[in-house]
């Protein structure tokens, strides 16, 4: 199989699973847990923080175990098979939650969440399989781009459901949408590692392995500042993930209509930004471009507490999405690049640890901040701190390539 058709057929799964994060993280799910399941009470806001603050714990405790067990047992497809159908079922089930089914709608939700993430940890780790090192900037970009148009897809095909008033119709429609479009990466895309021939038990390597990687971690002294750096300004970016639907639903009063359209534009300039930055980082270092996405992010936020006219919410959306496509593309670029070669899955598992467990502590700031003051704005710009600690370590990596910096 050629190169061109292993990308294609990978950036395929980026395609599929954003259907499951718009439709159920971002927009359609989120906003019905805050109107129907809790009936439009402050503390919705709490309650959704905590569930995708539970689901990324337990997230990130799993995934570095889950990487290493992948690595020695070159399992990577078959793990996110399973994560995958466990997020795709539970997506589903989505649809018996109805008004007042808060305990229901928090468990499916986390389970939901927990296959889509786990899943993500062995996704990423195919990246170095299916292209070269100079490419992994745009590569991953492409990725990224293709699950913009999956979110675009998924607004097209949610539509005629939303204007029938069909909600939980929408998380039926989005599960067969990511089994569909997942499927060519399980038939089609093969790994290239091969399984170890130890005899041991997949239990017990998968946590020797992490707790030897964790020992071992400050020998990889700039690996280890980028996911520091990674921890903050990812927490920033997955918090606005998943509150932006509740804040244009809450505070600026969108409707589902409004906000499909919101989520429409968005996806527009997201795809620019994972392709256009994801080419100019080959150029000029991921490292620079994800510090100009950070940049980028500190104007949307900023003007997303102040702005109150819904036109002028849609620049911002404009501004997000470009931010958040070349930010979370040249991440992974990044990690790539610095990555040992023997060791992708294992520290891909603590890239998704350090990008899961960073996204429980600004859910919790935010949810906490909303009910509190009763004011998502100060919720929203709290998230500042975030980006700017993220971007000040940043500054301080070393674009090269991991051997040279042991």
């Amino acid at each position: 199989m050629t190169e061109r058709k292993k990308i294609f057929i990978w950036t395929l799964f980026d395609f599929a699973n954003t259907s499951f994060s718009l439709t159920v993280v971002t927009f359609i799910y989120a906003v019905y847990f805050k109107k129907v399941v809790s009936e439009g009470a402050p503390i919705g806001d709490f309650y959704w923080s905590l569930s995708t603050s539970i689901a990324m714990l337990i997230t990130a405790v799993i995934s570095p175990v889950l990487g290493a067990i992948a690595d020695y047992s070159a399992g990577k497809k078959r793990f996110l098979l399973f994560f995958t159908i466990m997020s795709i079922t539970a997506t589903c089930l989505l649809y018996t939650v109805g008004k007042g089914d808060i305990l229901s709608g928090i468990i499916i939700f986390i389970i939901a969440n927990i296959g889509f993430e786990a899943g993500l940890v062995f996704y990423d780790a195919f990246l170095p399989e299916i292209t070269k090192p100079k490419n992994y900037g745009r590569v991953s970009g492409y990725g990224f781009a293709m699950g913009y148009f999956g979110s675009m897809a998924t607004l097209i095909g949610i539509y005629p459901l939303l204007e029938n008033d069909m909600i939980k119709e929408s998380f039926i429609f989005s599960g067969v949408f990511f089994l569909v479009f997942s499927l060519p990466l399980f038939f089609f895309l093969k790994e290239t590692r091969t399984k170890k021939t130890e005899k041991l038990s997949f239990f017990n390597i998968g946590f020797s392995r992490v707790i030897f990687t964790f020992k071992h971690l400050p020998k990889y002294k700039n690996l280890a500042l980028f996911l520091l750096a990674y921890f903050f300004y990812i927490e920033g970016v997955n918090t606005v993930i998943f509150f932006s639907g509740n804040y244009a639903s809450t505070t600026l009063g969108f409707t589902e209509k409004e906000l499909l359209v919101f989520f429409f534009t968005v996806q527009t300039t997201a795809i620019v930004g994972s392709i256009i930055l994801g080419i100019v980082s080959d150029r000029i270092g991921h490292v620079k471009t994800i510090i100009i996405s950070l940049l980028l992010w500190l104007i949307t936020v900023g003007l997303a507490a102040v702005i109150a006219d819904k036109d002028w919410f849609y620049v911002v959306g404009l501004m997000a999405g470009a931010a958040m496509g070349s930010s979370q593309s040249s991440s992974r670029s990044l990690m790539s690049k610095l990555t040992p070669p023997d060791k992708k899955t294992e520290f891909f598992g603590f890239y998704s640890f350090f990008g899961k467990s960073s996204a429980i502590l600004g859910p919790i700031l935010f949810g906490a901040i909303s009910y509190i003051t009763g004011n998502q704005r100060l919720a929203i710009l709290s998230l500042t701190v975030f980006f700017v600690i993220g971007l000040l370590l940043l500054m301080k990596v070393k674009e090269a390539d991991p051997e040279t910096l042991l």
